[in-house]
């Protein structure tokens, strides 16, 4: 494998010193997920030092490590870089590897689908050249500079997440990443708690212009109500605005999509390009976000045509509307995974595609679903409201958890409601022993509400039937 970086290299960029020659392959700031060749960055925590772990990295096949001391069970013998604090080290070799590449770069943030559109420009740019792209949702501010220090000197697209819940985060994000091209997926009433408004939501999410060079570009929802004070905002800066939505003057206008249960089909102008593709995951956000994508490939040079078939092979992400297949006894019922996050606007999206899943005979869609965080004084109210999206997607039981959530159980007709528990913990064994042959089940709430719970209790089913 091609090194990422050399020791000589490391200590350049951050101005450290090298105890001696090594070559890495990856980077890494969590011990427990070493990779042979990696270097491991011994980052400062609130709860524990990352240089307690180095030994434990270098024993478990890491290269190198980036530390601010030679820390105990370590000699000067050992692949180190020594610089005076690891996280600014980390933050200039992201500097230096955004430095040293010759791509088009694109930062994405949003209030909804951030992670969903990164995964699908990942798809789409990969079919024209190497691409490289943040993992997971690795888009804060260590996450970001990880993914760029993790990006390889011929990397030709390059592909960056962005997240915040607090006014300033994003500026220094994307003056790091310094993106051609910056994507607002949305801008919806998440992270509330923080923000007085949903315009200050808005101004918070125009801070990822920052980073972009005067004559570069934003692709930003003409549908939303916020896409004026958006596009002013690029505009002052001297930043070129391509819309997308389902308004006529868009720059990729949808015309059409159908939802089926395990795809999606667009029907969509490019520009003056009329095209028709399909999605590999199923949802009209998913179509959506996918306008956004084009845009972004057609403004870094790449092939429109080829991106748009590599959308084919898209899968929604673990946590983010995965599928699976549980096995029961006789059959088998649909369990989808939207564990990892959840605002008013991505609880109607799957509300939305659950009216179009296809229950097996006798099955039923149920919803299974917890708090939605930071929303502030109006959130039992904005999970009350969420009681007739739910009845019009055709649910057939809801079951519901957390101190907000109760909020709309109280909403729910009595022929839908399941039951309402205060904590993930104490739903699973009920969700468990309800689910049956047919049905379709999906699972959402935001992170910090642990509906992980939930999904790990269930596919548990899948253990469970195998072993018979």
């Amino acid at each position: 494998m091609t090194a990422l970086w050399t020791a000589a290299e490391i200590a350049a960029a951050t101005g450290g010193s090298a105890t001696r020659d090594f070559a890495v392959t990856g980077v890494v700031f969590d011990s427990r997920k070493v990779e042979p060749g990696d270097l491991f960055v011994a980052l400062p925590g609130s709860q524990v030092d990352g240089h307690a772990f180095v030994a434990k990295a270098l024993a478990a096949g890491a290269a190198g490590a980036l530390v601010a001391q030679v820390p105990e069970g370590v000699s000067e013998a050992d692949p180190l870089v020594i610089v005076p604090e690891t996280m600014a080290g980390l933050e200039d070799l992201a500097r230096a590897a955004r430095g040293r590449v010759d791509a088009a770069v694109i930062g994405v943030t949003g209030s909804v689908g951030k992670t969903g559109t990164k995964e699908a420009l990942k798809v789409a740019l990969g079919a024209s050249g190497p691409t490289h792209a943040s993992v997971g949702s690795f888009n804060n501010h260590v996450g970001v500079p990880l993914s760029l220090a993790r990006m390889p000197a011929d990397t030709r697209y390059g592909v960056f997440e962005m997240g915040m819940n607090h006014p300033g985060e994003l500026t220094p994000l994307s003056r790091l990443v310094r993106p051609h091209i910056a994507v607002i997926t949305t801008v919806e009433p998440a992270h509330m708690e923080f923000f007085p408004s949903i315009e200050a939501i808005a101004d918070a999410k125009a801070e990822i212009f920052a980073g972009v060079p005067a004559g570069g570009a934003a692709i930003l929802n003409r549908d939303n109500g916020q896409f004026e004070r958006l596009a002013a905002a690029a505009k002052a800066r001297g930043i070129h605005v391509a819309s997308f939505g389902t308004a006529e003057g868009c720059h990729v206008r949808l015309l059409d999509v159908a939802l089926k249960p395990d795809m999606t089909l667009v029907d969509a102008m490019i520009g003056s390009r009329h095209m028709t593709y399909k999605i590999g995951a199923p949802g009209r956000h998913w179509a959506m976000n996918s306008l956004a994508v084009m845009a972004a490939v057609e403004l870094a040079g790449a092939d429109i045509s080829l991106g748009a078939l590599a959308l084919a092979e898209l899968s929604a992400p673990a946590g983010r509307g995965l599928r699976h297949e549980i096995p029961l006894e006789g059959g088998s019922f649909t369990l989808v995974d939207e564990s990892y996050n959840a605002s008013p606007a991505s609880m109607r999206a799957a509300f939305a595609n659950l009216a179009v899943a296809q229950p097996g005979p006798r099955g039923r869609r149920i919803a299974v679903l917890g708090d939605m965080r930071e929303l502030g004084t109006e959130a039992d109210a904005l999970h009350a409201g969420l009681a007739g999206p739910l009845v019009a997607s055709g649910v057939d039981l809801v079951f519901t958890c957390g101190r907000h959530m109760q909020a709309l159980h109280d909403a729910l007709p009595a022929r839908i409601q399941g039951c309402h528990k205060s904590d993930s913990k104490a739903l699973a064994p009920i969700v468990r022993d309800a689910v049956r042959q047919g049905d379709v089940v999906v699972v959402k709430g935001s992170l910090g509400s642990y509906m992980a719970v939930i999904i790990d209790t269930l596919l548990l089913l899948d253990s469970a039937d195998s072993s018979r």
